[in-house]
């Protein structure tokens, strides 16, 4: 069923019980000398999931935590599911993280505040694994418990996995089965729990072409405190002001904004699978202030003919991958300025955030860096180069990376990490990411940025997606590929497509290869993915 359908059933009561809060003031937070009171017990674990969840729950107990499909918890619910969970696998784990296979639901939530509770490390994996995949990870993981959907029953029997296993989700009852977290935590009395290491969190790289690795950080206030100071001055979300995040929560987007949501009491709107006219509809029934979202998120939405009326929305965030111009314009064309560009990666979270009159002067940037955090533009040699020069991008000073779990690290030169990505800085010190290092081709003895031309064909009238990749030529060494979807109705050749850019770019960025496709195969962050393109 459909998240509209359900938010029929529980949406007044929801608003209801949010305005009741907000009636009696809950929406401040608890006087000042009482909140360091009840910070200092907690924070010894370090800001993990868990100690977030248990300050949320003594600062706003009675408010609204997470709407999903099954309804409503308020912030006290959720703190004690999660303990009694917490309770239930304190013999289950085998010594070994634990690995989350879930959608987007009160699941997926739950367990990892237990599993952090517990301090074990927690894994969060890709739904859009394959079964060997997933085994390959699980094992190089080293995961003793797997919590996963229903519907992911099947990969899991054939990815090799032997360990504990627990349903997040079942279409069923469930209760029908003790391997369920509604039936444990239904069946257990939560019971302190000191743990004797701090959780750790692992994030899978988006693995679009190439084996997903297993990213970590040192976390820490200090290296948290400048990353939320810009965002609490560029982005206008508040406490108490519902929150729809639409990109999987096992991605660096969507968790990072999950985990500022329950910092700041907002109710977290959840949906196990993305439909832009369902999203909009529950932005506007829920009263939802803030929307999270990857680019072609924001270009199903524009795509719908007609959209309902949506005004409590205050701000958009987008990221996970490239903001092109014609998309940020057209998107605020429609809904206002109240669109957010964020850039960072999964290794070193987010690192710069660009304002809607940022998008409007600067189209295409990404904007400036977070509070006490260093980007700096890097040729091969490692010379920092000029405003309006490319290189690599590298950054220091905020999320610390701490390695991959299957060893190795990211590029560093002195003290700053290498994001793999190319960019370059206005003279206003605005970021633009020109694409991927290994992405980048040379075709002829010429740097060419398949971003550029991807970017410049995507805002053709005629085309609805593009995009462009590298591929291997005898006589230039490599070419250019283009693969386009076309809108509904448009009959734009190959020719069309090569003298619209040869109008607009420098002839050796003109595409040899256009190929016309239905769709463009991506990933359940929206990211394309290059392999299966090459296999086209």
């Amino acid at each position: 069923m459909l998240l509209l359908d359900r938010m029929r059933g529980f949406a007044t009561l929801g608003l209801r019980a949010t305005r009741a809060v907000r009636d009696a003031g809950a929406l401040h937070p608890v006087r000042p000398d009482r909140a360091v009171r009840l910070l200092l017990p907690y924070m010894r674990f370090g800001p993990v999931p868990a100690t977030i969840g248990a300050m949320a729950a003594l600062r706003f107990p009675d408010r609204t935590a997470l709407i999903d499909e099954r309804g409503t918890l308020s912030y006290r619910e959720l703190e004690q599911r999660a303990a009694s969970l917490a309770t239930a696998l304190r013999d289950r784990t085998d010594g070994g993280r634990v690995g989350v296979l879930c959608r987007n639901h009160r699941g997926f939530i739950e367990a990892v505040l237990a599993a952090s509770r517990l301090g074990d490390d927690v894994v969060l994996l890709n739904a859009d694994f394959s079964a060997t995949q997933l085994g390959d990870v699980i094992e190089r993981e080293g995961i003793g418990l797997l919590v996963h959907d229903e519907e992911f029953g099947s990969t899991v029997d054939n990815s090799g996995f032997d360990g504990q296993r627990l349903l997040a989700w079942t279409d069923g009852d469930p209760h029908e089965t003790f391997k369920t977290i509604d039936a444990l935590i239904a069946g257990t009395q939560a019971e302190p729990i000191a743990p004797e290491r701090t959780s750790r969190i692992i994030v899978m790289t988006s693995g679009t072409t190439g084996t997903p690795k297993g990213a970590t950080h040192d976390l820490s206030i200090s290296s948290l405190l400048p990353a939320a100071l810009s965002h609490l001055m560029r982005v206008p979300v508040r406490s108490g002001g519902p929150i729809v995040i639409a990109p999987p929560l096992f991605h660096i987007l969507g968790f990072a904004y999950a985990t500022v949501g329950l910092g700041m009491g907002m109710p977290l709107v959840l949906s196990r699978r993305f439909d832009a006219r369902e999203t909009l509809d529950t932005i506007a029934a829920c009263e939802a202030e803030a929307l999270v979202a990857v680019p072609v998120m924001l270009q199903r939405v524009l795509d719908l003919e007609e959209t309902p009326r949506t005004p409590s929305l205050r701000v958009v965030v987008c990221g996970g991958s490239a903001l092109h111009p014609h998309l940020s314009d057209a998107f605020m064309g429609r809904f206002g300025d109240i669109l957010i560009n964020v850039y960072g990666a999964t290794e070193t979270g987010w690192a710069t955030i660009a304002t809607p009159d940022d998008l409007r002067d600067a189209p295409g940037t990404v904007g400036k860096p977070s509070f006490r955090l260093t980007i700096k533009i890097l040729d091969e040699s490692g010379r920092e180069l000029p405003a309006g020069e490319i290189g690599e991008i590298h950054t220091g000073g905020g999320l610390r990376f701490a390695g991959y779990t299957g060893g190795g690290g990211k590029r560093v030169r002195d003290g700053l990490t290498s994001t793999g990505d190319l960019g370059h800085f206005d003279e206003a010190g605005r970021l633009f990411i020109d694409g991927r290092a290994d992405d980048m081709i040379i075709s002829g003895g010429e740097n060419v940025f398949p971003g550029e031309v991807e970017s410049l064909l995507g805002g053709h009238p005629d085309v609805a997606e593009v995009s462009v990749t590298g591929v291997d030529d005898q006589r230039f060494g490599q070419r250019l590929a283009a693969h386009i979807v076309r809108n509904p109705g448009a009959r734009i050749t190959e020719d069309e497509v090569r003298a619209y850019v040869r109008e607009h770019l420098a002839r050796y960025k003109v595409p040899r290869d256009v190929r016309f496709v239905e769709e463009l195969p991506r990933t359940s962050t929206g990211k394309v993915k290059a392999t299966a393109l090459d296999d086209d």
